[in-house]
């Protein structure tokens, strides 16, 4: 099984970005634990600012790999293009958010891309990423 992982932006700046929101942990050290965990699961890891090298990315891997974890950052409230871009693609994914996003701000309790995806975690910190795996290892 080939999962990808895709994160958007200012998720590079986990672990130092509001560590009161985000956590103290950097999305590199978690994702050596994620990969330790499921030796028997090709895991990969991207990470952009950049909303078209997000797309770029889901299409590349959108019809080869067996499932795509996205936490969209900020674009999950703004994007259309992304939004389409799930739409567009066979491969099922799971949008995941660190911190609960409907505990936040309002215009975060909209999930453009949301609806185009397997399913949704929000609220279970980094943990989320290790649920969408489990949810995209049942099917």
């Amino acid at each position: 099984m080939k999962i990808q992982i895709i994160n958007g932006p200012n998720l590079n700046l986990l672990g130092i970005r509001e560590p009161g929101v985000y956590g103290n942990k950097s999305f590199e050290g978690y994702f050596t634990e994620l990969k330790d965990k499921y030796k028997n699961i090709e895991l990969d890891y991207f990470q952009s600012n950049v909303e078209g090298e997000l797309i770029n990315k889901l299409h590349e891997v959108g019809f080869s790999y067996d499932g795509i974890i996205l936490n969209g950052g900020g674009y999950t409230h703004t994007s259309v293009a992304i939004a389409d871009a799930i739409s567009g693609i066979n491969t099922p994914v799971v949008e995941v958010h660190v911190s609960n996003i409907y505990a936040r701000e309002e215009f975060r309790h909209v999930s453009l891309t949301g609806k185009n995806c397997k399913g949704v975690l929000t609220g279970f910190g980094l943990d989320g990423y290790r649920l969408a795996i489990e949810s995209l290892l049942a099917g």
